[in-house]
Order: C-alpha cells, then structure tokens, then sequence
C-alpha cells in the first residue's frame, strides 16, 4: 500500500491512507480603524474590514514543525517575540519570501494577553488569535501587506497577505486581529 500526503493553503492536508481525513489551515483577520488614540472599550471604529485568507511562507511552516516536534533552535510565536507586521509591498505572496515586501514596513508586538489559545481537545482549541495596536505614531503609510513574524527583525515569517488596507495617518489608530485555525 502506497502512502502519499498534501498541503494546500487555504484546502486540505490529505493522508491518502484509505479513510480520507483532511484538514484545512483557516486565516481570519480584521482591522478595526479608530479616530485618534481611543482604541479601549466602549470605542467605535469607524471602518472595520473583515476578511479571510493568506499564503503560508515556507520558514514559518518549518518553524511550526520544528517547535511541534520539541526543537528550541526556532523562536517561538509567543507574547514575547510575536509581531504583526504591516507594509506597502505589493508583490505577489511567494511561499519563499522571509520578510514584507515594501520599502515603508513596521512590526508590532502584540497586545498584551496575546496570542491567545485555549488549551484542550475541544472544538475551541483549535485556534490561536494574535492581536497588535498601531498607535497615531506607527505604521504611517499605506498598507498593502501584512503577516506574522516570530521576531522584531529577521526571524521567520509565518504567513503574508497582499491587499490594500487604506493610508494610515497620524490621525488614526488601527487594531489588526488574525486568527489561524486549523481543523
């Protein structure tokens, strides 16, 4: 008997072993545009964009496999080295590409109590969710690009999505959530 497997962003991961069991690797993200610096609760946004979708970068796959299998060479994406990075990139996502694309680009550290993931074998447990805050004073430019970064600088980059998201100014805050699930 022959044993053969894929991955496919955004489809399935396939283990051709008889019983087909796939499992698909979900991007939901949003950026929530606020007036000024008052991003807390109770603030109103006033643009919310809500999407799906995103390309894996090789690195970042790797990545996750080797913490998975109990390697400590790779940074973790956890509170302490987890970045949203954010750019005016407008080349194509390529699974080989390490970092943003653009010339204007910013990583963020996450907001405090992120990434979150809920621990257990439940449906729940399926996703992690990273947050990140952009102050009136940061990321300035247009954004066109964004992905997931174990690192402030060089590090691997887990995933990259090209689409225009608007000039941020000074004037604005923007909070960009990203939940990846698997499942």
């Amino acid at each position: 008997m022959r044993d053969n497997g894929r991955l496919t962003e955004g489809r399935h991961l396939e283990a051709g072993v008889g019983r087909r069991d796939a499992a698909q690797w979900r991007c939901r993200w949003k950026l929530e545009k606020f007036h000024g610096s008052d991003t807390g609760p109770g603030a109103k946004p006033f643009e919310v964009i809500e999407r799906e979708g995103n390309a894996l970068m090789y690195g970042g796959v790797s990545a996750l496999w080797h913490r998975l299998t109990g390697g400590t060479a790779v940074t973790a994406f956890d509170a302490a080295n987890a970045r949203i990075g954010v750019g005016d990139g407008t080349a194509a996502a390529d699974p080989v590409q390490t970092d943003l694309q653009g010339t204007s680009k910013l990583r963020k550290g996450l907001d405090a109590t992120y990434p979150q993931h809920a621990d257990g074998t439940g449906a729940a447990a399926n996703a992690v969710t990273f947050r990140a805050t952009f102050s009136t004073s940061e990321a300035n430019f247009v954004w066109s690009e964004w992905g997931i970064f174990n690192a402030a600088s060089g590090g691997r980059m887990l995933n990259r999505k090209v689409e225009n998201l608007g000039q941020k100014t000074s004037a604005a805050s923007w909070v960009f959530t990203v939940q990846l699930s698997l499942a």
